[in-house]
């Protein structure tokens, strides 16, 4: 859902008491073009939306509705709601609430939240009930401690002739049987209360995904504390492994060990820092740009400890799981922005018209890595294009998103199936472009390849993901990716939508579930439904 950008630009412009032809004159386009742009007859974006933001003397991102994007796409899924859905909203009716009334429109998706999270804390309490064998064992104690007092007093009541030390036995049994179900329950509640404090947030990742789009997914003091990181780094050599390992071990007393035992056997991965014997481990499979950037993460870590506390200070980080990922998370931003450092790679980046193999071979970097660097690029007049970012696993399950304004990206579950993220596990290895335009007439480049972190044996197997990158196709040339694409062409776009539940495309034979009306009505299709085939970490 897009938003209505036209408009603000009519508004803004007869605010300031210009023409329509002075403005047109002004930005260099004719006046029936600004006319169906005011309309919101064709999009804007890149050069010509800097210029128009300029003219009128408006911050671009107010002038395209970011901050509304987020609230449209909560509404989105709130409205899709299985509880809600059936009701008669009329198409335009989130927009217009948004628009018109945007502190109902954020109680509203507030509620859907903490509704989500009711139905997820009970969900894991019945998945508790089911499957936890100490809850269970603790329901049998319970059960057969009230058997044994109900059998013990029936005895009591029913049997007149019993002597008096009959009775005194039978009621010591009762008085310790009673005392071990009061135990048993006690027990019972404190397991309860446990699971609750871990559970109190519905999704730590959701809480961190909040941090990261409220700031655009940039943090200029980060940046400004990754720059002199690095500069300490390079004042002691050649920024890189060798380096990082050498300081690491002069200044907080850290070794690096690659190969061998991980430190902690029951949870291996592909490196680990083990805090009491001051050693970070990696894997003998792991590739160099992980151990670099990791080594990089480390550093940052021990030497702007302050900066990453004082950039989570003012996050709702609601569990210590919450705050011990978001640390992690601040913590590879910083990493990426040592590796990366700002001005040098958007420079690189636009020299080399975005080319991801070309960048990473420059930076001794991943795919995954340059993809995130790029998404960051997001500072106040040195800005990057702007991208949109998802991450999936094997299965389809969405495991990262950083969002793009207007593109709605869904915050969990799976995505639309004809995306190109999935595509890319066809062919693994490869990039997977294409070129998709969503109901509302929308259109992006998606850009997609699978990245794999390395098996350590033959008894292990690599952990696969496919990675995708997004920007509107209004900035598809100035890209490589655009190459050989006739972006006018709109016969050759794939028609696509966010997810099935949200997807408005009556007649999609790749559809997994029931279609929903513009309104958010469910529509009879005359089809069976297609059964499904599609099933916070550091970038590899």
């Amino acid at each position: 859902m897009r938003a209505p950008i036209g408009f603000r630009i009519s508004n803004r412009r007869k605010s300031l008491k210009i023409s329509q032809a002075a403005l047109a004159r002004l930005v260099g386009i004719s006046p029936s073009y600004l006319n169906l742009i005011e309309n919101n007859k064709r999009d804007i974006g890149g050069a010509l939306l800097n210029r128009v933001a300029a003219q009128l003397d408006i911050d671009i991102d107010e002038l395209a509705g970011r901050a509304e994007q987020k609230l449209l796409q909560d509404l989105e899924e709130a409205f899709a709601d299985p509880m809600v859905e059936s009701l008669p909203f009329r198409p335009d009716e989130r927009r217009e609430l948004v628009a018109q009334y945007p502190a109902s429109a954020a109680a509203l998706a507030r509620l859907h939240r903490a509704y989500s999270g009711a139905i997820a804390n009970a969900d894991a309490y019945a998945d508790r009930l089911r499957s936890d064998p100490l809850l269970s064992q603790l329901l049998h104690q319970i059960l057969s401690g009230i058997t044994a007092v109900r059998s013990s007093a029936e005895i009591l009541e029913d049997v007149s002739d019993l002597d008096e030390a009959e009775r005194r036995r039978f009621l010591a049994a009762i008085g310790r049987d009673a005392r071990t179900l009061s135990d048993v329950a006690r027990n019972l509640i404190g397991q309860f209360e446990t699971s609750s404090r871990s559970r109190r947030s519905v999704s730590p990742a959701r809480e961190i995904d909040d941090l990261i789009i409220e700031q655009e997914n940039h943090f200029p003091e980060l940046e400004q504390v990754a720059d002199a990181l690095r500069a300490e780094i390079v004042g002691a050599g050649p920024f890189g492994i060798a380096t990082l390992t050498e300081l690491l071990d002069s200044k907080f007393g850290v070794s690096v060990v690659v190969g061998g035992p991980p430190p902690d056997p029951d949870f291996p991965g592909q490196h680990r820092f083990d805090a009491a014997r001051r050693v970070m481990w990696f894997q003998g499979a792991s590739t160099l740009a992980t151990r670099q950037f990791q080594l990089a993460r480390l550093y940052g870590e021990l030497a702007a400890a302050d900066a990453i506390a004082h950039t989570l200070e003012s996050a709702t980080l609601s569990t210590p799981t919450a705050r011990r990922l978001a640390a992690r998370a601040v913590g590879s931003y910083l990493a990426g922005a040592m590796v990366f450092p700002y001005s040098k790679v958007l420079e690189d980046a636009e020299a080399a018209a975005y080319d991801i193999d070309h960048i990473r071979q420059v930076y001794n970097a991943s795919f995954e890595q340059v993809a995130h660097r790029l998404v960051t690029l997001r500072r106040k007049g040195e800005e990057g294009l702007p991208f949109g970012f998802l991450r999936s696993d094997p299965a389809g399950r969405l495991t990262k998103h950083f969002p793009l304004p207007g593109l709605l990206l869904p915050n969990s579950g799976h995505a639309c199936p004809l995306w190109a993220i999935y595509g890319a596990f066809r062919k693994p290895d490869s990039l997977l472009r294409q070129v998709v335009r969503f109901s509302d007439g929308s259109r992006y480049l998606f850009l997609a390849r699978t990245v794999q972190k390395r098996a350590g044996s033959f008894r292990e197997q690599p952990a696969l993901s496919s990675v995708m990158l997004a920007c509107d196709v209004l900035h598809a040339d100035r890209t490589i990716y655009a190459s050989g694409l006739d972006l006018l062409d709109l016969s050759a776009d794939i028609p696509v939508g966010p997810s099935c539940r949200l997807c408005t495309r009556r007649n999609c034979a790749s559809r997994q579930e029931e279609a929903l009306s513009p309104g958010g009505n469910r529509v009879e299709i005359g089809a069976p439904l297609l059964p499904a085939d599609l099933a916070l970490g550091d970038p590899a």
